[in-house]
């Protein structure tokens, strides 16, 4: 039984913010410009990206409306109405709520009735996982399509009364990712018959190392010197945002095992036959950073197994890193723009340094008339 994603679809709150204006969206800590923004941004290259917040940091769209509008671009452009779609697999790294599951709510905004459920939970791979639960689903002939909706809106975390809560900026780790994320929804429909220009998985495999490293992003984890393990651990809410356990954090200095890693993974993969590099015609790598672009280049090229840099797309530098959306929007702007030939093939890489999981993929391009 193949595979297909059969659509495609995105959603991006409001208009692109320029790196000029960030502070205008996100607020200055203490009235006070951040001395680190100029630095991070010159790293990771972002020029434009999307917020779901406002200047007076209101929330303009919930995270279940972004996806819920991806999911819905999605579905307009496909041939699968809504009362036969089968089952909806979702991504977040964090809803709205703590409870329920973010993909209940995402089934309410969208209206669908009954069908089977599911959500998954990390950060930048927990799509992967939510596409792979529905990919193996029809693998197996449970259903004949899935929608699958990976949604992030990040934003709320980032605002300046956040740090200002937590006695301001504390440590590095905690404003970096300040200006490296951002919000955005993407949804693949998945159809066990191929219709139009589509895309055949042919395969996804991930690869986790939590168990040999320690946690490097974060939220909910209190810094280094605490004497608590969570954020729930404290007595109240309140003194958990004042020590700052409520921020979200990256440990920058474990990002370079997280590259070797990704890198090593996918020269398991060309060991394993299930890559063969001349045969690459796309990259989809979903890098955080510009910076990394070059290290994953490097350490490819140094072990033999380099793919063309003009083989490679992105569009971090226009639409941000959107966490655990950004392949999906990466790929529905991949096939609206690129045209790719009949026969291509697309390998996608997603690398998340929440706890170390990197998860690839493999695609061929197929055309049939539709429906």
């Amino acid at each position: 039984m193949s595979v297909y994603i059969t659509s495609t679809g995105h959603h991006l709150p409001g208009a692109p913010v320029d790196n000029d204006r960030i502070e205008e969206v996100l607020g200055r800590v203490h009235g006070k410009p951040s001395r680190l923004k100029r630095r991070i941004l010159a790293s990771n290259g972002i020029r434009t990206r999307h917020y779901a917040i406002d200047a007076d940091h209101r929330t303009t769209i919930s995270n279940a409306g972004m996806a819920a509008r991806a999911g819905r671009d999605c579905l307009e452009q496909g041939y699968v109405p809504d009362t036969r779609l089968d089952l909806l697999s979702v991504a977040t790294s964090q809803g709205d709520l703590v409870l329920p599951g973010f993909g209940s709510m995402v089934q309410a905004e969208l209206g669908l009735p009954d069908l089977e459920l599911n959500t998954s939970h990390g950060i930048c791979s927990s799509s992967m996982m939510a596409l792979k639960a529905a990919f193996t689903a029809l693998k197996a002939d449970e259903h004949d399509n899935a929608l699958v909706i990976a949604s992030e809106l990040a934003s709320r975390l980032f605002k300046a009364s956040r740090y200002e809560a937590a006695g301001a900026l504390a440590d590095f780790d905690a404003e970096f990712l300040r200006w490296m994320l951002s919000d955005g929804a993407g949804a693949l429909l998945l159809e066990t018959r191929p219709r139009g220009l589509c895309f055949r998985i042919d395969w996804i495999r991930g690869i986790s190392h939590a168990d040999a490293f320690p946690v490097c992003m974060s939220v909910g984890r209190p810094k280094a010197g605490e004497d608590r393990e969570s954020w729930q651990d404290y007595p109240t809410y309140a003194e958990a945002e004042a020590a700052g356990a409520l921020l979200i954090r990256q440990d920058v200095r474990l990002l370079d095992s997280l590259v070797k890693l990704g890198v090593d993974g996918l020269l398991r993969l060309i060991d394993e036959g299930r890559v063969v590099v001349d045969e690459v015609d796309h990259l989809l790598c979903h890098y955080s950073s510009h910076h990394f672009r070059g290290r994953i280049f490097e350490m490819l090229t140094q072990a033999g197994a380099a793919i063309p840099e003009e083989k490679w797309y992105t569009n971090l530098y226009t639409r941000g890193n959107t966490g655990c959306a950004s392949l999906f929007i990466m790929l529905d702007e991949f096939r609206r723009t690129q045209a790719p030939a009949e026969g291509d093939t697309v390998l996608c890489f997603v690398p998340e340094s929440g706890r170390f999981n990197n998860v690839y993929m493999h695609l061929t391009v197929i055309k049939e008339d539709a429906p």
